[in-house]
């Protein structure tokens, strides 16, 4: 069964009078908790946006950033969006819901939030209202501050970062410890440990621009300090 098979199957609650944010409490266990990540994805996405009226093909496009989403499906993804960005409840709600639904410092989370970068960067740019949502996004999570501002170093783009922050680590971090860190983040970003903590097969392309990010992070770190 395919990830938009699920979510159609976890929508078709609603007509029973749950609203969207009661859904993720039917979605913790494999393999549905891959259908609560898209569509977790999706609803804070929507939240964000800014567009008006019905989905566009362009905001569609937007969320190709973060899934592979067939043209079949498309339909279902747009009434998706359209219903979170239409819901009267607040986007607080949604993430709150969403943070039940994987548990405090689960590391689907992180996923999370880089497939939510993905979307705000989907138009070239990254506007301080977005950087605001997502930042009260991550508290809500229980996220801690550095890991947010790690998360966003490596999503935004930049002409230098820094790569002590990418890799979450402080300048006076020993070398080996910091080698440590960059090797955990390597194994975090295999397409089975994603899937296995809930990322949707169809999602795991999260993982190339984080890898591209502390690849590069960890490169000159090493050679500066070799």
């Amino acid at each position: 069964m395919s990830i938009w098979s699920r979510i159609s199957d976890a929508l078709s609650a609603l007509a029973k009078g749950e609203s969207l944010s009661d859904v993720f409490a039917h979605l913790r266990t494999p393999p549905e908790r891959s259908a609560g990540f898209a569509i977790a994805v999706i609803a804070l996405g929507a939240k964000m946006a800014k567009a008006d009226g019905q989905v566009t093909r362009d905001e569609v496009s937007a969320f190709r950033e973060v899934f592979t989403i067939p043209r079949s499906e498309e339909k279902n993804a747009a009434r998706l969006f359209n219903l979170a960005r239409t819901d009267v409840a607040g986007f607080e709600l949604y993430a709150q819901r969403v943070a039940a639904m994987f548990g405090p410092d689960d590391p689907a989370l992180c996923d999370l939030m880089e497939g939510l970068f993905h979307i705000a960067l989907a138009d070239g740019e990254y506007h301080p209202a977005e950087n605001a949502y997502l930042e009260h996004v991550s508290e809500i999570f229980g996220m801690d501050p550095a890991r947010f501002t790690s998360l966003r170093s490596r999503m935004v783009p930049d002409e230098h970062p820094d790569p002590y922050t990418v890799l979450g680590v402080s300048r006076d971090t020993p070398l080996a410890d910091i080698r440590k860190a960059w090797r955990q983040e390597v194994r975090d970003s295999h397409p089975d440990r994603m899937i296995a903590r809930g990322v949707p097969e169809e999602a795991v392309k999260l993982a190339e621009k984080r890898l591209i990010a502390v690849n590069r992070a960890w490169d000159e770190i090493n050679e500066g300090q070799g």
